[in-house]
């Protein structure tokens, strides 16, 4: 298996030699080709474009994808962009300075628009992004029941899978089938349940590994956001990976985000991070629609018996505290697991549920929220620089 690998890649590699970059030198012995790696038939690449060639990223990504996708052997290909100039990394447009010894940088964030300050999504009226300061706290089945929530309100809603390295999604909407492009320009949304949804979970094997740096990670979620045929949507909700990292300030930067809602439990080291995650989502000029207390309170089935696994109330005491709106308290419940396990969300599945009114409830907040500010994107994409 590994032989055969390594022969695609270097079959790959030679295809792209005959791929000219800039200065007339092909983009292979150039140095442009970057972390190539072939799985199940699908080759994955970066290309790191110098400022001065900016004008042909695109069209040279494309050509090397192309390139790569009609190698025998290969069903697919993937190429994404970096942008590299001396000992600055330059990222979707913004410029980080690599830290010297001995000089301290502080995080600062500029909402004043700029030249070349990213757009709202063509069609898309709203984004809203669902995060966590932590894993493990049910976030991504908090996104997909709001999301479908929102479309049982009317709303034409779609959803974002951002969370590269671990994509729950698929599994949650029990999508198996890849998506399908009819231009040959932009990836067509998995409808399930009137939400249409995107994941690079869709697009890989369930067992492979995204073993991707910073910013291959920002360029695919640039390209999953702009390549994909959402058509007209009045919210997209944005599952976050959880944490404070690259995905969440590829976001803040590069989408004028309505808002976020930060997912927690209950208990204390759950809200330590959430407290970081929902000052990241300030410090870069996000609005905070609320913190969701999720698995907040066991109530035994059989004999009714309410139980506080994780603690309760935690979640409320502390958007108190930061002065942020509470969302409400969704329950630690067998039914929304297993519904959740089996692909068929607790909203679509069972919608008139107990089990349902929490997130239901959730959603006719966000919607509310939508309507109040009349669902378009009113702030401009932050500029995320290092202060020294």
């Amino acid at each position: 298996m590994a032989a055969r690998q390594n022969e695609l890649i270097d079959s790959v590699r030679r295809a792209l030699s005959a791929i000219e970059g800039p200065g007339g030198v092909d983009v292979v012995t150039s140095g442009m080709v970057q972390d190539l790696t072939v799985h199940n038939g699908h080759a994955w690449f970066a290309l790191a474009i110098p400022p001065s060639a900016a004008k042909l990223a695109e069209p040279l990504r494309l050509a090397c994808q192309d390139a790569a996708s009609r190698v025998s052997g290969i069903k697919a290909a993937t190429a994404t962009l970096t942008h590299h100039r001396g000992n600055e990394v330059r990222i979707e447009g913004s410029t980080v300075t690599p830290k010297r010894a001995g000089v301290s940088s502080a995080l600062v964030s500029e909402t004043q628009p700029r030249a070349g300050a990213a757009e709202a999504i063509p069609g898309i009226k709203a984004v809203i992004a669902v995060a966590s300061g932590k894993g493990g706290v049910g976030k991504s089945t908090v996104a997909v029941n709001l999301a479908l929530g929102l479309a049982r309100l009317g709303l034409r809603t779609g959803l974002l899978d951002a969370d590269i390295y671990g994509p729950s999604v698929p599994h949650l909407l029990a999508i198996k089938e890849r998506p399908q492009s009819l231009d040959g320009k932009k990836l067509e949304p998995i409808i399930r349940h009137g939400v249409k949804a995107m994941s690079i979970g869709m697009l890989v094997d369930v067992d492979t590994p995204m073993i991707w740096r910073g910013p291959m990670v920002m360029s695919a979620l640039t390209q999953m956001l702009n390549d994909v045929n959402w058509g007209e949507l009045d919210v997209l909700v944005v599952d976050m990976p959880p944490g404070t990292g690259d995905a969440q300030l590829t976001m803040a930067q590069r989408v004028p985000l309505k808002g976020a809602v930060i997912v927690s439990t209950p208990q204390d080291i759950a809200l330590i991070d959430a407290r970081k995650g929902l000052a990241m989502f300030r410090k870069t000029a996000v609005p905070v629609l609320g913190i969701v207390e999720n698995m907040s309170t066991y109530i035994c089935p059989n004999c009714g018996h309410e139980a506080h696994i994780f603690g309760h109330g935690g979640a409320r005491k502390t958007a108190a505290e930061l002065d942020c709106p509470f969302l409400g308290e969704i329950p630690l419940d067998l039914t929304i697991r297993e519904l959740s396990d089996a692909g068929t969300p607790v909203v679509a599945a069972a919608p008139q549920s107990r089990q349902a009114a929490s997130f239901m409830a959730l959603a006719e907040k966000i919607a509310v929220h939508l309507k109040s500010e009349g669902g378009g994107a009113s702030r401009p994409a932050p500029r995320i620089i290092i202060e020294e």
